[in-house]
């Protein structure tokens, strides 16, 4: 076996931005496999998959120990993303053999890179809608406002099995197929079907529902995808120090910069997926950062913040204000 240390250390950088964000590892380790490494696209998921299942486990732990997991909510959608996940893998090989089943799996993680891409873009417009929300009635936004420590509590939630085995089932074929979509897709459809679970406590669920489904994934790639342990072993090496690192200083880094610039990668890997001219690739990526910046100052004025962030430090002061006078033990 031959140990790739320049693929460890790409490794090693995408796992910090992993542990900065909380999500993007399959979103962006299998696209760096591909299009830098020239690993075929099956090969790539393969190695990625079985790499998770190791480091899966550590951030799921964590959570549990911290009480911020729905265990009903897990079971219902390890239901259906568990069998599923397996079934991706078989479907993929079904496709074809050689250059047929590589383009297939090329195309299906484009796909999945711009779901997850979308995700992080809805996932921020979510966070915008909670901070407006919680000026005009305090303590009411979903999520911890900044210097505020995240909720434990987990809130008392009614489980609607159907629509929970569904995502499951989708979720679980998406990262058998790519191995994208544990980190984004499943969270998104969460946020839509839970709203009243905090942010912390979506992550925890899924975190640990991503566990067996990931492992379900890596089982049917060893057995039936086209599994290169040199690949995982480099992958192994770069990632379990990164993820670290990049959790250690995630409470320091600008979080919401980060996830901006991982939606503008993804969507770029994603491009790439489909074979885009570099051309057409550079003008769809500067239309991108000429919209949203003014999607974003619309949405704003919309929901009643000011159109510039650093427009914002009066309301927030105001905002306090109000806050103290609800609890007026915070000062």
């Amino acid at each position: 076996m031959e140990f790739d240390f320049t693929m460890a250390i790409g490794s090693f950088l995408v796992a910090i931005v992993v542990g900065l964000t909380g999500m993007g590892g399959g979103a962006l380790m299998t696209p760096m496999l591909v299009t830098f490494f020239g690993v075929p696209p099956l090969a790539a998921v393969s190695s990625d998959l079985v790499a998770a299942a190791v480091m899966k486990p550590v951030g799921s732990f964590v959570h549990l120990r911290r009480g911020t997991v729905n265990l009903k909510l897990v079971g219902w959608l390890c239901a259906g993303s568990v069998p599923a996940a397996f079934c991706g893998v078989l479907l993929a090989k079904a496709l074809g053999d050689g250059e047929d089943v590589q383009s297939v799996i090329q195309k299906a993680l484009g796909v999945a890179l711009l779901i997850a891409a979308a995700g992080l873009g809805i996932r921020g417009y979510l966070a915008l809608r909670d901070r407006a929300e919680g000026r005009a009635t305090p303590g009411a936004s979903r999520t911890a406002l900044p210097g505020e420590p995240a909720a434990t509590g987990i809130p008392e939630v009614t489980i609607r099995p159907l629509p929970t085995v569904l995502v499951g089932i989708v979720g679980g074929l998406v990262v058998g197929m790519t191995s994208v979509g544990s980190g984004s897709l499943i969270i998104v459809a969460l946020l839509g079907l839970y709203p009243v679970l905090k942010a912390n406590q979506l992550v925890g669920t899924d975190l640990v529902q991503a566990v067996p489904l990931v492992m379900s994934a890596a089982l049917g790639h060893v057995l039936f995808g086209d599994f290169q342990l040199s690949v995982t072993a480099a992958l192994l090496v770069g990632s379990i120090p990164g993820v670290y690192i990049g959790s250690r200083i995630s409470s320091r880094a600008p979080g919401t910069l980060i996830r901006r610039v991982l939606a503008f990668v993804l969507l770029a890997s994603a491009l790439k997926m489909f074979d885009v001219s570099t051309l057409a690739t550079a003008w769809i990526l500067v239309g991108v950062l000429v919209a949203t910046p003014l999607l974003w100052m619309f949405l704003r004025t919309r929901h009643g913040l000011p159109a510039f962030p650093w427009g914002a430090a009066a309301t927030d002061a105001a905002s306090q204000d109000a806050r103290s006078s609800v609890n007026p033990g915070e000062k």
